[in-house]
């Protein structure tokens, strides 16, 4: 091999070993396929954050297309009341959605409480809407799940 080819294939002529991924680089450190889940919880509050949105909209701009009156539901507020609610929880889910992604201690943190505080806000929404909101409490305890069990390795 001429020296040219030599160096292209990551041969030196004074036999030093050519510098690759160590222990201290971002490509050597092992990335279990957990991390995903912490991505997949990002992405989900950021839905959640949508669908509360949604919600609140719903709730705000046609307060007659859920099933019962405002003083049917468990907690007795005006819809235009739980309208705002919703919609600004949703955008603060979605916001937290996307901390979570960047990673970070704090954006776990603050997605759990959120995520916690969603299902309690769709568990008092239940008799309004029920299916929607068994659906966002649902997702919402697999945000909490994923961001619980699996956030640390967001981290790595």
């Amino acid at each position: 091999m001429s020296e040219t080819q030599q160096g292209a294939a990551g041969i030196t002529s004074d036999a030093r070993p050519v510098p690759g991924p160590t222990s201290a680089s971002p490509r050597a450190r092992s990335s279990s396929g957990w991390r995903g889940w912490v991505m997949f919880a990002g992405i989900m509050m950021i839905l959640i954050g949508l669908f509360q949105a949604i919600n609140g909209l719903v709730a705000l701009f046609h307060d007659t297309y859920y099933l019962v009156t405002s003083g049917g539901l468990l907690v007795s507020m005006d819809y235009t009341a739980w309208g705002w609610f919703h919609l600004v929880l949703g955008v603060v889910v979605g916001l937290a959605g996307l901390a979570v992604m960047q990673g970070g201690t704090w954006g776990r943190v603050v997605g759990v409480v959120l995520a916690g505080l969603s299902a309690i806000a769709n568990l008092l929404f239940l008799a309004a809407y029920p299916l929607w909101s068994v659906m966002v409490i649902a997702m919402d305890v697999l945000v909490i799940w994923a961001l619980v069990v699996h956030g640390s390795e967001a981290d790595a």
